[in-house]
């Protein structure tokens, strides 16, 4: 019998508004023990010993000792408490952020901007709620909780063939007709295109660095973020690649060796250039699919429209199933499509999906991704 083991909670937050904001959702969410709060990073390391959390929920800006600082001391004490950033919409916040998620903060939220106090709390518990029920489930949470725990769940068994850590699914689950990928595939891929939300920036910094700087086709990115935390990632992990990383702009030509990140809070697809030959970039404020704002659905079924028989998509860690329909789309019109192994991803949702409805041709872990990337473009 699964036992009843509740995330163990420590809020901690400088200012009083958001400390009890914060501390009063936490009591209110069912999943959720609230074991404490502290009003800076040391008096939170302090009571860590004694209250065992299994997440804190962290402000980034803070007195005395801040998020970044809470988190490296974690790193360096191999706690393995897992912590969801509480992020200010400002350049700053966007670059503490960064730095946050890449020393193992397991995803963030934005401090709404609504004066109204109610309307505050009811946007931050909107927003952390899935979060928290995502973490429980994460590869994080996994080290924290025992095999009884009401969190595991028993996942499903892909039966691979193949040798080392690249492997092909040997069996798929019925799904509805769809062309054959051998008869609309017409060799080399010419685009990749890549789909990923929690966890991103971490497996984006380890993967992308593994591409050659004469890779030869453009990439586009859909990473789930706010505005201004797009740019900031696209400028980290420009100083970590061959390739050139950034922002796309509405209207730009795709170019080679150009790696696009889709900018947060709005929509990118690619469009026609006026020769009828060049690629570009639109974009849009379209509404939220799948709750998301730019949507991994609305790129890939722009880049099938153009690039039919001659795509590598790629779908990678992240909370639900973004993805999935824009991945059937492309895996009707030919294209070539990736996986992150569900043992390699931080929370195996998005892959999940399209694995189960036999939509991907290879599944792989972070290390072997940029591998299968590369083969698709010079070597098919």
């Amino acid at each position: 019998m699964l036992t009843q083991r509740k995330i163990r909670v420590l809020v901690v937050d400088d200012t009083i508004v958001y400390r009890k904001a914060v501390s009063d959702i936490m009591e209110e969410l069912p999943e959720v023990e609230l074991v404490g709060v502290a009003h800076n990073g040391r008096i939170a390391m302090a009571k860590i010993a004694s209250l065992k959390p299994d997440l804190l929920t962290l402000d980034i800006e803070m007195p005395e000792m801040n998020g970044l600082e809470v988190l490296e001391e974690l790193q360096k004490q191999h706690l393995g408490i897992g912590v969801i950033m509480l992020s200010t919409l400002t350049d700053d916040g966007s670059e503490m952020t960064m730095k946050a998620l890449e020393l193992g903060a397991f995803d963030f939220i934005l401090k709404p901007q609504s004066k109204n106090l109610a309307e505050g709390k009811n946007e931050i518990k909107r927003l952390i709620h899935p979060m928290i029920q995502a973490f429980a489930r994460s590869k994080i949470a996994s080290t924290l909780f025992g095999k009884n725990d009401i969190f595991a769940k028993q996942r499903p068994v892909f039966k691979k063939i193949g040798l080392g850590t690249s492997s092909t699914l040997a069996q798929k689950p019925q799904t509805a007709p769809r062309s054959s990928p051998s008869s609309a595939r017409r060799g080399k891929s010419e685009i990749v295109t890549i789909g990923i939300s929690t966890g991103g920036p971490n497996a984006l910094t380890k993967m992308l660095p593994q591409l050659p700087g004469d890779l030869g086709v453009p990439v586009v990115i859909v990473q789930h973020m706010p505005p201004i935390f797009t740019k900031s990632l696209a400028q980290s992990l420009d100083k970590k690649c061959a390739l050139t990383i950034k922002e796309a702009e509405d209207g730009e030509s795709l170019k080679n060796n150009v790696v696009y990140i889709a900018p947060g809070g709005k929509q990118m697809k690619l469009k026609a250039g006026s020769d009828g030959k060049n690629r570009l970039i639109k974009i849009t404020d379209d509404p939220p699919e799948n709750s998301c704002k730019p949507s991994v659905d609305y790129l890939f079924r722009s880049v099938g429209d153009y690039y039919v028989g001659r795509t590598t998509a790629v779908i990678m860690t992240g909370m639900g199933s973004d993805g999935t329909k824009g991945i059937e789309i492309l895996k009707n019109k030919g294209s070539y499509i990736i996986a992150q192994s569900e043992e390699t991803c931080i929370v195996y949702g998005m892959p999940k999906a399209p694995i189960e409805a036999g939509l991907v041709d290879v599944v792989v872990p972070l290390g072997k991704i940029a591998d299968e990337i590369i083969k698709s473009v010079r070597f098919f």
